[in-house]
């Protein structure tokens, strides 16, 4: 399908946290699921396209990450792979394969909130979303509502911590 049946749409009237919000919403699904917390939505103008939460355990799914199902949905939402026009929010900064998919599918704009120490691929560890030699680059926007994003994690892990050692393996 071509994507000229979607216009250029006129930049969101809603700030960045707005849309962050949204995302952390997305987290707390996973959370509810003993899943760690992490959310992602993809926006086009002022409209949601594709939602994601990281769903690793419950569908026993390494790529299940926020990302890469809020693509998928988006991808369905508009008709193409190619995610032109559109926004990604996620509550942590991408991993290496949602960095990836983020440039496959030539989203243009990224906005995170935490930054990952251990697999950030947004600047942190390596910055895939602004590598030169690939043939796109993403705008990225680091640190939106980075302490409500990251205190989702923290809280999440210190829970897990005290709980008794049989939990997930």
């Amino acid at each position: 399908m071509s994507t000229s049946l979607f216009p250029a749409p006129p930049e969101s009237a809603h700030p960045h946290e707005y849309w962050m919000e949204q995302a952390i919403a997305e987290a707390r699904k996973a959370e509810e699921l003993g899943e760690v917390p992490i959310g992602a939505v993809i926006v086009f103008g002022d409209m949601i396209v594709g939602r994601g939460y990281n769903l690793r355990e419950s569908s026993r799914d390494g790529t299940a990450h926020a990302e890469m199902l809020a693509i998928r949905e988006a991808s369905n939402t508009l008709g193409a792979w190619r995610l032109l026009h559109c926004r990604l929010y996620v509550t942590l900064e991408p991993c290496p394969m949602c960095s990836g998919a983020i440039v496959q599918c030539r989203l243009p704009e990224v906005i995170y909130g935490a930054s990952d120490p251990k697999a950030g691929c947004a600047g942190t560890l390596m910055n895939l979303l602004q590598e030169p030699r690939f043939n796109h680059r993403t705008e990225v926007l680091p640190g939106v509502l980075e302490e409500e994003c990251a205190s989702l994690l923290t809280n999440f892990f210190r829970k897990l911590r005290k709980k008794p050692a049989h939990h997930h393996h």
